[in-house]
């Protein structure tokens, strides 16, 4: 078969997928038009994952279930805002890996408020200015953002989802030989996370590495300087237009960040695979088997612990602490709501949500 004869078979194809891709957005038109008459909530997590494995489930072909989950959820944020276009607050700057997690999950098409700190994206949230908010929670080389942390503990949002970003980093540079480069602007964490590809690639050539505030900075700083070059990521590069010279520099592909999405007063409904966040505030924690008692309880009725981590409690002259704690089920399952009604008060439910990490 000749080029041109597949090319329009390709076409063809593409005809087709389009006039399919619009006979579904009118079906997701009258499903936004009966939430909005019965006030239901637009984003639905576990629908798109029960999507999402009914698909990989019957898929036979060359696509892998990720490339599955990258063009449905770029169809899924096109179908939300067919149903309610609704904005979303995320941690900056533009072209942060936020900014990258929060148009994996809500597409290219949402209108986006780009938020200088964690505070103002929970502020956001909370007064209504977003709907959702996106902030990262933890990566897997670096441990627990205690901000965030924080926050879920002061302010009265709800968990909707997290999700999960693989941290590559890209070496991008107006010029196209190492030679001319003078500098090297990144992000201090990006500088440590990259130190074997620096090492290997650029010891001894003099060049000056310079710590900026992000690394959509580094990435701006690199488009204005032909001698300067930033280690950032693509989605950087790519709005400031700074061509990359290599990708996936990072010591370790196993780099992960995970993020959460937030908004107020919002319950998911079960999925088959549930997670859910709380913060146990635990009265008398001076005293010995407190905690032990605590976590007993979740063992005891076959709760999988995935995470605990303190903080202090702040504003008392001792050294107790509160606790963020994560467990496998969902809020409506018998043994969860046996410990929320033990402990009543001194647990907040922060939410169950599809489990990703």
């Amino acid at each position: 078969m000749e080029l041109q004869d597949l090319r329009n078979r390709i076409d063809g194809l593409d005809d087709q997928l389009l006039g399919i891709l619009n006979e579904r957005m009118e079906l997701v038109k009258k499903v936004g038009e009966l939430k909005r008459s019965s006030q239901s909530i637009i984003y639905r997590p576990e629908r798109e994952k029960q999507i999402l494995d009914r698909l990989a489930k019957h898929n036979n072909g060359l696509l892998t279930r990720q490339a599955i989950d990258a063009i449905f959820f770029e169809i899924f944020a096109v179908s939300r805002n067919l149903e309610l276009p609704e904005r979303v607050s995320y941690l900056g700057p533009e072209g942060s890996f936020t900014h990258q997690a929060a148009e994996g999950r809500f597409g290219a098409m949402s209108e986006y408020l780009v938020l200088p700190t964690i505070h103002s994206v929970f502020e956001s949230v909370e007064t209504g200015r977003a709907k959702f908010g996106v902030v990262p929670i933890e990566n897997n080389q670096e441990g627990i953002v205690v901000e965030t942390v924080d926050f879920l503990r002061e302010k009265n949002l709800s968990i909707v989802a997290e999700m999960l970003l693989k941290v590559h980093f890209t070496f991008a540079s107006q010029s196209d030989s190492l030679k001319s480069i003078k500098r090297i602007y990144s992000k201090d964490i990006a500088f440590r996370q990259c130190g074997k590809f620096i090492s290997e690639y650029l010891e001894g050539m003099g060049i000056e590495l310079i710590a900026v505030d992000s690394t959509s900075k580094a990435a701006k700083l690199a488009s204005q300087e032909p001698d300067a070059a930033a280690i950032c990521s693509s989605i950087s590069a790519r709005l400031f237009g700074v061509p990359i010279l290599f990708d996936n520099i990072e010591d370790s592909d196993q780099n992960q960040t995970r993020f959460l999405i937030l908004a107020k007063e919002f319950t998911n409904m079960k999925s088959s695979d549930d997670k859910t966040t709380i913060i146990a505030n635990l009265p008398n924690t001076n005293r010995p088997g407190v905690l032990y008692e605590f976590l007993k309880d979740f063992n005891d009725r076959g709760i999988n612990l995935t995470k605990i981590e303190s903080r202090p409690l702040r504003g008392e002259a001792s050294f107790r602490a509160w606790f963020l704690v994560e467990f496998l089920g969902h809020m409506d399952d018998p043994q969860v709501q046996e410990i929320m009604h033990k402990y009543g008060t001194h647990l907040k439910w922060l939410g169950s949500y599809v489990k990703v990490a």
